[in-house]
């Protein structure tokens, strides 16, 4: 899904200042639920670039990254080189993990959730690989928020843009997978993609809670 140029400008948007104070709030928000320990074996689920397995991997987590796009993974390679990271990176499909039952501590799925049409055998497949007692966490963008209607605008007008193969999802379809193990989730990105400049920081987060909703959802289970 992800070649060549794309790829290559994939993280661009994260060096300007919105993109990274949109990383940053993600981030935060995940890490405050996942709660990674040094040590623990975590599978990163539609990878990327790597940016949030090189998160993982600086805390002194035990990384293993899969994504479907070759060239997404050559780059995440790259940096984590150039980091001197031993971040395990494989061409993997999300709906069929090459993995036995209870293989990691932990498994994550930040931002690519919003490709996966069949969310049931997706869950299923990364809840097998969870071992007794680890957490599963998903966070995407959130379908109803001006971030959501963003991306979907852009899928329309743009023949080529990535998100034509998207399909966003809400809290309330985070909630009915495996409801029964659900044990949090939270919301953040309040602040929306057309915001003034001044407003791009944790302040102006706080002031558009009232006002927006959230563009990222994260919902966390935890493998009995």
């Amino acid at each position: 899904m992800f070649k060549g140029l794309i790829a290559e400008k994939y993280d661009e948007w994260y060096k300007e200042k919105l993109g990274k104070f949109v990383d940053e709030v993600e981030t935060n928000a995940a890490l405050d639920l996942l709660s990674p320990r040094s040590g623990m074996s975590l599978l990163d689920a539609g990878c990327g670039t790597g940016n949030f397995s090189l998160k993982l991997a600086r805390r002194g987590c035990k990384v293993l990254g899969v994504d479907i796009s070759a060239d997404m993974l050559a780059i995440a390679r790259c940096k984590a080189e150039q980091e001197q990271l031993p971040i395990e990176l494989l061409e993997m499909d999300v709906y069929d993990l090459r993995f036995a039952d209870n293989s990691f501590d932990g498994v994550i799925s930040m931002a690519a959730w919003e490709f996966i049409k069949d969310e049931e055998t997706a869950f299923a497949q990364l809840y097998r690989v969870l071992k007794p007692g680890g957490k599963l966490l998903i966070g995407t963008i959130n379908q109803n928020s001006p971030w959501g209607k963003l991306y979907q605008d852009i899928a329309r007008q743009d023949e080529g843009s990535v998100f034509r193969h998207a399909c966003f999802k809400t809290m309330e379809d985070l909630r009915k997978l495996k409801p029964e193990e659900l044990i949090d989730t939270r919301e953040c990105l309040f602040v929306p993609p057309n915001a003034p400049e001044h407003m791009i920081n944790l302040t102006g987060e706080e002031q558009y809670k009232n006002l927006e909703k959230p563009g990222f959802i994260i919902a966390v289970w935890e493998k009995k």
